[in-house]
């Protein structure tokens, strides 16, 4: 097998990697527990996978952002590496072009390239998981804002912090430091937050998705405030980028009946009506990231 270019999605836990070959497909796959505050273990583990393939470059998945002008890595789940200059610093250990994006603009790359949106120009991927991602493709090539950041439509507060507001609004606390973010209630953990909001037992995300589909009125209550609202967020990005498909990423993307809910419901805030689904599951699975990865230019 002739490798065209190594391929790495470097979570908190985990780091997978697999070499991409000419007919884009992936193999020689490893999966190892990435040291996550030890630099010389982490650098070492990375040498380990490249070596066998001198020269070849390698393109990186991750959490975390890069900032493209210094190059600085800023990313919470790996501190060793928080900081540093994380491409230039692997181009010299590991001796070969090394490119890095987010990992969640790597699953809309994947998506655009190889998967569900293959063939669209305009394309904003969603990750609906532990958080609420995104990423924006134009052409096939990644859009990038100020700092590295962009697609990120989970942050914000969408719902306002005011002391006036009702009862009936949830404005729970984000991660980033602010209240009423996307991401507090669009997200698995968020939805579980909206069933205990709404006055039910605590209940993981994919028992309540079950619930629903099976018709159960306190869960089908707790959907219907979660469509409401990110059904609102999202048609306000589809309005604003026209993205023609949303490929949806993340552990939520897997209940595909709840991803068609969404789909009809932002499909009766948009401004430009269509019959064909918008919202829709991705089709690479946990390959998206890596097949991503391996379009970075």
């Amino acid at each position: 097998m002739q490798a065209r270019i190594l391929c790495a999605d470097i979570g908190g836990s985990f780091i997978d990697f697999a070499v991409l070959d000419h007919r884009n497909a992936l193999a020689n796959r490893r999966k190892e527990p990435t040291p996550t505050r030890d630099f010389n273990a982490f650098l070492n583990c990375l040498h380990s996978m490249a070596a066998p393939y001198p020269g070849v470059p390698l393109h990186i998945a991750m959490a975390g952002t890069q900032e493209p002008k210094t190059g600085a890595l800023t990313t919470a789940n790996i501190p060793c590496m928080d900081g540093t200059s994380f491409a230039s610093l692997l181009n010299s250990h590991l001796k070969r072009t090394v490119r890095v994006a987010n990992d969640a603009d790597c699953f809309v790359m994947g998506e655009a390239h190889f998967g569900v949106a293959r063939g669209h120009d305009n394309v904003f991927g969603i990750i609906l998981g532990t958080g609420v991602g995104g990423g924006m493709i134009w052409k096939g090539q990644l859009i990038l804002g100020g700092g590295g950041v962009s697609g990120e439509w989970g942050h914000a507060p969408i719902i306002p912090h005011l002391p006036d507001l009702p009862n009936a609004t949830p404005c729970f606390p984000c991660g980033c430091g602010q209240k009423g973010c996307l991401d507090t209630f669009g997200s698995a953990r968020g939805l579980e937050r909206l069933h205990l909001w709404n006055g039910f037992a605590p209940c993981d995300s994919h028992s309540i998705v079950a619930a629903w589909e099976a018709g159960e009125n306190d869960a089908t209550k707790t959907i219907d405030v979660y469509l409401n609202y990110t059904s609102a967020a999202l048609a306000l990005v589809i309005n604003t980028t026209g993205a023609t498909i949303i490929p949806v990423g993340g552990g939520l993307s897997n209940a595909h009946k709840l991803v068609s809910a969404l789909d009809h419901a932002v499909r009766k805030r948009i401004l430009h009506q269509q019959d064909a689904p918008l919202v829709v599951p991705g089709t690479l699975g946990p390959d998206a990231a890596l097949l991503g990865a391996s379009a970075l230019t």
